[in-house]
C-alpha cells in the first residue's frame, strides 16, 4: 500500500533533554547514588560536565524559534525541575511543555531517578500528545540555518545523518571497554547489532538532531522488551547499553524506510578538542557554522570552549540568527 508523505500539515514537535546539574536538590540525590556504586562505574557515564548547564537549552530553543518555527510542540524532557524560559518570547514560550521523567517512566517508576541520558532516550516516545513525527535534540545541538521538514522527513523517511563504520576491532583489548573516548562506539554497535547488524558494518548516527518516529519505538519496545528493560535499569551510563536513536535509524535502514542527507549539514564540537586541536583550528571551525551549508552545530561542553574563547557566545549567537536572504 502507498504511504503517504509528510505534508505542511502533519505536526513535527521537538523533544529536547535538559538538566541543571548545579541544582542542589539534583545534584545531592545523584551524589547519594553515585557514591556506593562509583567504583564500577565509566567515567563517560559519571563526568560531571554530563550535567553541567550553561545556558545551551536557552540557545537551542532560541534557535528553533528563528530557523524552525514550523516545528509544533517543543517538549522539554527533565526530571522535577524547571528551566527558567521568562527571557523567551512569549510565542515561543507558548510551544513549550515540560515532562517530567515520571511521566515517560509510567509503569516502571521503579528505575526513578534516573542520572542516565540513554535510559531517557529510551522512553521519550511515550511522552503523552507527541506526534507520531517528531526530532529529539541533546540541549548543546543548535540549529545554525533554516531547516525545514523536507530536511528531516522525505515523505514517511527520516532523514538520517551520519555514516557506514566497521567496528569490528572494538573491545579486542579490555582498555577499550574503560576508555571514554569509544564508549559512543560501543552503544552504536550495541544498537546495530540488535537491528540486525554486524559490527563491522555499522551506521554511526552523527552527534545531531534525530528525526524518529513513534511508531518504530512502539514496534522496537515490544520485539525487545528486555533490551530495553536493561536499558533504563542503568541509574549511570553502562557500556552494555544501547544508544536508542542509533537502534530507531538502523531500524529505518533495515525495513529500507529512510533517507540519507544529502550532504554534510553538521558540526560537533566534542568535549576534548581543545586537547587535539590548536585554538586557531577551533574558532575556525566554530566559524564554519556561520556558513550557509552548515544547519546545526553541537558543542559539548560549552564551559570548557568559553573558557578558551571568551567570545563564544558571541559565535553561538552570530551562528543561530536568521539568516540574511542573498541580494
Amino acid at each position: 500500500m502507498h504511504k503517504r508523505s509528510v505534508t505542511p500539515h502533519d505536526a513535527i514537535d521537538a523533544v529536547i533533554t535538559w538538566v541543571d546539574g548545579a541544582d542542589p536538590s539534583h545534584k545531592a540525590k545523584r551524589l547519594s547514588h553515585l557514591a556506593p556504586a562509583r567504583a564500577h562505574l565509566h567515567e563517560n557515564g559519571i563526568n560531571p560536565h554530563r550535567w553541567a548547564c550553561r545556558d545551551e537549552l536557552t540557545y537551542c530553543l532560541r534557535a528553533i524559534e528563528n530557523n524552525a518555527p514550523w516545528i509544533g510542540t517543543i517538549y522539554i524532557v527533565t526530571d522535577a525541575q524547571k528551566p527558567d524560559l521568562r527571557n523567551l518570547s512569549a510565542w515561543l514560550r507558548d510551544k513549550i511543555k515540560i515532562v517530567d521523567h515520571r511521566e515517560i517512566f509510567a509503569g516502571f517508576e521503579h528505575v526513578l531517578p534516573t542520572f542516565n541520558s540513554l535510559a531517557i532516550e529510551s522512553m521519550l516516545w511515550r511522552i503523552n500528545g507527541l506526534a507520531e513525527h517528531f526530532i529529539y535534540f541533546n540541549d548543546d545541538v543548535f540549529l545554525t540555518g533554516s531547516l525545514e521538514p523536507i530536511d528531516v522527513f522525505r515523505g514517511q523517511h527520516p532523514v538520517l545523518r551520519g555514516k557506514w563504520v566497521d567496528h569490528s576491532a572494538l573491545g579486542n583489548t579490555a582498555s577499550d571497554l574503560v576508555d571514554p573516548t569509544l564508549f559512543h562506539d560501543f552503544m552504536q554497535v550495541n544498537a546495530g547489532r540488535l537491528a540486525g547488524f554486524d559490527a563491522a558494518h555499522i551506521f554511526a548516527s552523527a552527534h545531531v538532531v534525530h528525526p524518529m518516529k513513534v511508531s518504530v519505538f512502539a514496534q522496537l519496545f515490544a520485539r525487545h522488551h528486555g533490551a530495553f528493560m536493561d536499558n533504563i535499569a542503568h541509574k549511570f551510563r553502562d557500556v552494555s547499553q544501547f544508544q536508542p536513536q542509533s537502534l530507531h535509524n538502523g531500524a529505518c535502514i533495515e525495513s529500507q524506510n529512510f533517507a540519507l542527507a544529502p550532504a554534510i549539514d553538521y558540526l560537533h564540537l566534542r568535549t576534548g578538542a581543545f586537547e587535539d586541536y590548536s585554538l586557531n583550528a577551533v574558532r575556525a571551525y566554530l566559524r564554519r557554522a556561520l556558513s550557509s551549508e552548515i544547519k546545526f552545530l553541537c558543542i559539548n561542553d560549552l564551559q570548557q570552549v568559553e573558557a578558551a574563547i571568551p567570545d563564544a557566545r558571541a559565535w553561538i549567537e552570530a551562528a543561530i540568527a536568521p539568516r540574511k536572504a542573498a541580494a
